[in-house]
């Protein structure tokens, strides 16, 4: 669900929604058992609809991030909450993060610590959030939160091409191309936003030659929106020689791509 906090501030920094204070009554017992199972030392955050108040009960994912949580624990772990509170979410998901991934000036690090500050509300654990200011909206916000858009490009077409499976190709390409069109709309109009379905609108505004791949992506974007059935093979490749390599292309020209 979309942040109606989200956007920029006057003095031109990111706002968001995010505060455990928003989270809803009924999705504290699913972060609750998550605190639980965590143990001593890890630090345990949540982001998504669930931190800004806008989750709504069994249609919302609950999504977390980790540190100092084994990445074979937090799937393990994320498994078991999902079935434990099917009454409650539609998943729960549990990002394993890497402290050391949040120190340095390259535009991954610089993203993650953006994401930490702005997005994530802690939960648990010592606070990795270093920063002492809120971050700039600009371009290099945006080309930490997406700048690798064009590596996942190329993993897109190379799981497509050993077999897997289209449909769930399609969602990831859909849900990380939109982000990246988030990032292209917010730097165009000096403004600010993450939300998939207001970028692809704005976007088809913008470049009205993407409206129809964009619709398409947005349609596949979401689990469960449209059946495996319907999203072929051809189709999602036609759409990744497409509509995201336009995306790629324009990102790269007016934002930047991680080196590598």
């Amino acid at each position: 669900m979309a942040d109606p906090l989200e956007g920029i501030t006057p003095e031109g920094t990111i706002r968001t929604g995010v505060s455990s204070a928003r989270v809803p009554d009924a999705f504290r017992p699913v972060l609750d058992a998550a605190v639980a199972a965590v143990g001593a030392g890890a630090t345990l955050y949540v982001y998504g609809s669930v931190a800004t108040g806008q989750a709504r009960l069994g249609r919302s994912d609950v999504d977390l991030l980790s540190f100092g949580l084994p990445a074979g624990d937090a799937t393990d772990l994320a498994a078991e909450l999902s079935d434990r509170f099917l009454d409650i979410c539609r998943s729960v998901d549990i990002a394993a993060g890497l402290g050391e991934g949040l120190v340095g000036e390259h535009d991954e690090a610089y993203g993650g610590r953006v994401f930490l500050r702005h997005y994530c509300a802690r939960l648990c654990g010592p606070e990795l959030d270093r920063s002492t200011h809120d971050f700039p909206a600009d371009a290099r916000a945006a080309r930490g939160f997406n700048g690798d858009i064009a590596q996942h490009a190329r993993r897109w077409r190379s799981d497509l091409d050993a077999g897997a499976e289209p449909a769930e190709v399609g969602r990831r390409m859909s849900r990380k191309t939109l982000l990246a069109v988030a990032g292209l709309v917010s730097v165009h109009d000096q403004d600010w936003t993450t939300d998939r379905a207001r970028a692809a609108a704005r976007w088809s505004v913008v470049e009205p030659i993407l409206g129809v791949g964009l619709t398409r992506l947005l349609s596949w974007a979401e689990p469960g929106a449209t059946s495996s059935a319907d999203v072929s093979r051809s189709a999602v490749g036609h759409e990744l020689d497409g509509t995201v390599g336009g995306i790629v292309e324009q990102f790269a020209e007016r934002i930047g791509l991680w080196d590598g």
